[in-house]
């Protein structure tokens, strides 16, 4: 037993190193997106205009990731699981080195924002694979019992990755309110290139599971996506039900909620904005082990089914206290906010990784999520802008929030669960992967 921990222990730390690089790789450019990419890249006489053009470039990512579950779905379901998140590291790290060194369209016209856009769906394509290779990684090595825990590891990485990155441009906008604008925000996409030489060096250091080593080598299948589609269509479609706001709105709670803070008419200063959302990655960061070791103790659907509720309950007064600008209100509910929305992101793991038999598993998880993300993420900061442009009410934000949710409670309900103690007997391709087997 004490290997098996070690393995796990060592696989927890390895999933969120790597994630942590990556989520951090993805909010520099959320971030950016929110406060300078759209009159660099995109200008124009309207600033919300700006900010849509800028926030639809972040979507672009997102619209891809299922294309890059595909592709790393099939390579971690037939060569394993490490290979396929080495490779999306690599990815990841380049694309959004290139980004800090592009020219604006200042510089080179409209050239720019199309190599941005190049760049974002390299992002993609590349997430698209990290994310269910990471959590497998995770999960796969945990003994029985503690699989939620052990994916919470997964899990940490992206309130430690969105700590990175909010905390550097809150440091940099210091250097007064020209500093990003003129170049400062180059810096932190830079900076990535120390953390993907940190992320490979941890990753070779981790075995292969031992689900994808004992129930998947022998077994595997030549086609892991029409394999997937053909016997996990439904778990994977519920899958992409229960990410609404594990996804969507937490997006809505962190890019959206930047953009609204900063933007007409609100007028938040963005240090306040930067500082609020930096305090409040740092008590999600706290708070994920512990409410995914709730999970295993209380049961993993009912900490979603709290973080739901919650979420819903937090989200509103977050966003309707911003025009008063009472500070400790908004530095509060932010933070809390993100507890909230803990609960929805910890236990997510656990949960989509044991909807699914080993095989195949890989690519179903990761086209679970990337389809979802792509719904749910990529479009909601987006739609959330146009919402309350055709409204002119922020309330058309709270009831689309509360719309998610309610969807990802309902799916939530109906996702089976298996266990990976179970045997997987050779009749099983022969079947479809709906009937949920107790977990230990």
């Amino acid at each position: 037993m004490t290997t098996i921990q070690s393995r796990a222990r060592r696989a927890g730390i390895a999933a969120f190193v790597g994630t942590m690089i990556e989520w951090y790789d993805f909010y520099v450019y959320a971030t950016a997106a929110a406060l300078v990419f759209g009159p660099l890249f995109f200008p124009s006489d309207d600033p919300l205009a700006e900010t849509a053009a800028a926030f639809a470039t972040f979507a672009v990512a997102f619209l891809v990731r299922p294309l890059g579950g595909i592709i790393f779905g099939h390579i971690g379901d037939k060569l394993g699981r490490r290979v396929s998140l080495v490779i999306t590291l690599l990815m990841m790290g380049v694309a959004t080195v290139l980004v800090g060194c592009l020219p604006t369209y200042a510089d080179i016209g409209f050239l720019a924002p199309i190599l941005l856009i190049a760049l974002r769906a390299l992002q993609g394509l590349a997430v698209g694979g990290e994310w269910g290779g990471a959590v497998l990684m995770s999960v796969e090595h945990a003994p029985a019992g503690k699989k939620t825990f052990y994916g919470g590891f997964t899990q940490l990485g992206n309130p430690a990755g969105a700590l990175l990155a909010s905390g550097i441009f809150a440091a940099m906008s210091r250097g007064g309110d020209d500093f990003i604008k003129n170049g400062g925000w180059r810096i932190p996409f830079i900076l990535s290139i120390v953390l993907i030489a940190v992320g490979l060096w941890v990753r070779y250091r981790v075995e292969e599971t031992p689900v994808f080593e004992g129930k998947v080598e022998g077994r595997k299948q030549s086609m892991p996506l029409a394999f997937a589609l053909r016997a996990n269509w439904w778990p994977i479609l519920l899958g992409i039900g229960l990410l609404p706001i594990s996804t969507g709105g937490y997006y809505l709670a962190t890019t959206y909620a930047t953009a609204y803070a900063v933007g007409a008419p609100v007028g938040l200063d963005e240090q306040l904005i930067l500082d609020a959302m930096t305090i409040a990655s740092l008590v999600e960061f706290l708070v994920t082990l512990p409410v995914a070791w709730l999970g295993d103790k209380w049961g993993r659907k009912n900490i979603m089914y709290i973080g739901l509720v919650t979420s819903v309950l937090v989200f509103a007064p977050f966003l309707l206290v911003m025009p008063s600008k009472v500070e400790p209100l908004i530095f509060l509910l932010a933070s809390l906010v993100r507890v909230t929305m803990s609960a929805t992101y910890a236990p997510i793991a656990a949960i989509l990784a044991q909807m699914f038999r080993p095989q195949a598993r890989y690519t179903s998880i990761a086209l679970s999520y990337g389809v979802g993300a792509a719904i749910w993420a990529g479009l909601s900061p987006w739609f959330a802008t146009q919402l309350v442009a055709w409204t002119g009410s922020v309330w058309s934000v709270i009831a689309m929030f509360t719309g998610m949710a309610i969807l990802a409670a309902i799916c939530t309900r109906l996702a089976p669960q298996h266990s990976d103690e179970a045997p997987v007997t050779a009749s099983f391709a022969a079947r479809t992967d709906t009937t949920a087997t107790p977990l230990p």
